[in-house]
């Protein structure tokens, strides 16, 4: 595995751009507790999500964010630093999503993306697959969650 640079913006990057073993970082995004208790009141009402106080007595011992909210922090990292913007034409989903460890306030959390696979399209030209390994990790480098996105990428002037 090499540490990847990529030489595009997110706005002028194409399929080609991603090669195949580079591993790209991006954060930290810091979590706070109104965040995490906004969210969870919202999406995810669990006691351990929406009551600190309450939380210290649940099998947790605190307070911590949703597994959603954590893949939202996920989104908004891949999306501002990873995924080409013109080029991207959506996803057909992500595989193999786990939580690992829970997510507390205050933690810091870097998105570490390997480029898995690059896979060009049978049936359209201009496209392909990119699978992208993803981990959140915390400020210990501890991995909390982690993913195999897939996402439709033009290529380059291919019309």
């Amino acid at each position: 595995m090499s540490k990847g640079v990529f030489s595009t913006t997110t706005h002028d990057r194409y399929l080609e751009d991603f090669v195949e073993g580079d591993v790209h970082e991006f954060g930290p995004s810091t979590i706070t507790e109104n965040e995490i208790v906004r969210f969870g009141r919202q999406f995810d009402p669990q006691l351990f999500h929406t009551d600190p106080e309450a939380a210290k007595e649940t099998v947790y011992g605190g307070l911590i964010a949703s597994g959603w909210h954590t893949c939202g922090l996920f989104m908004q990292l891949f999306v501002e630093h990873y995924l080409p913007g013109p080029a991207s034409l959506g996803s057909p989903g992500v595989d193999e999503l786990r939580w690992l460890k829970p997510v507390r306030p205050g933690d810091e959390l870097t998105l570490r993306i390997t480029v898995h696979k690059v896979k060009p399209s049978r049936s359209k030209l201009d496209r392909g697959v990119l699978f992208s390994f993803c981990e959140m990790l915390n400020q210990q480098k501890e991995v909390v969650s982690t993913m195999m996105a897939m996402n439709l990428i033009r290529y380059r002037g291919v019309a």
